[in-house]
């Protein structure tokens, strides 16, 4: 994926990526790659396990709950938001879309409630999580299963 996503798409702290065990509830069933994924760096590796189980509590919260409204979608990928990236992947993929604003319901964390707003009649492939500050909105991409997720992240990166 690092070699073949464009810039874009890369939030400034990295790309959240996530996979849950069947039955999953809570962080520690869900694998996330640790450190998340940025720009290569020339001459870089990554440190220690490339993907572990609990190492990333904002991605396994999203997980969790798309879960709770599909438990076969599995898997998750957070990147950077853009208008072009929004056209490519609700026009141009023909991907299901809901869209989020980053204000949630009291007693909830706004991205959770954003997320199960989104997923009352079923997870979309796609939530755009849209923030007052364009700089913090954000795409989520869902799937049953990783590479569901890698494909779409792939053609949209090579469409924007």
């Amino acid at each position: 994926l690092e070699i073949n996503i464009n810039p874009l798409l890369i939030p400034p702290r990295g790309i959240s990526f996530g996979y849950a065990i069947r039955g999953a509830r809570d962080s520690g069933g869900i694998a996330a790659v640790q450190g998340r994924i940025t720009l290569p760096r020339e001459g870089s590796a990554p440190d220690g396990e490339l993907c572990t189980f609990g190492s990333d509590d904002g991605i396994a919260r999203i997980i969790l709950t798309a879960m709770k409204f599909n438990p076969r979608v599995r898997s998750a990928a957070c990147l950077a938001y853009s208008p072009r990236a929004k056209v490519v992947l609700s026009e141009n993929l023909f991907l299901e879309t809901a869209s989020t604003e980053g204000a949630g319901q009291p007693g909830t964390s706004s991205m959770d409630w954003g997320i199960a707003s989104c997923c009352k009649r079923g997870v979309p492939d796609v939530i755009f999580v849209l923030e007052r500050d364009p700089s913090g909105s954000r795409i989520i991409i869902f799937g049953e299963e990783p590479a569901d997720v890698l494909n779409n992240i792939i053609m949209c990166s090579n469409r924007i």
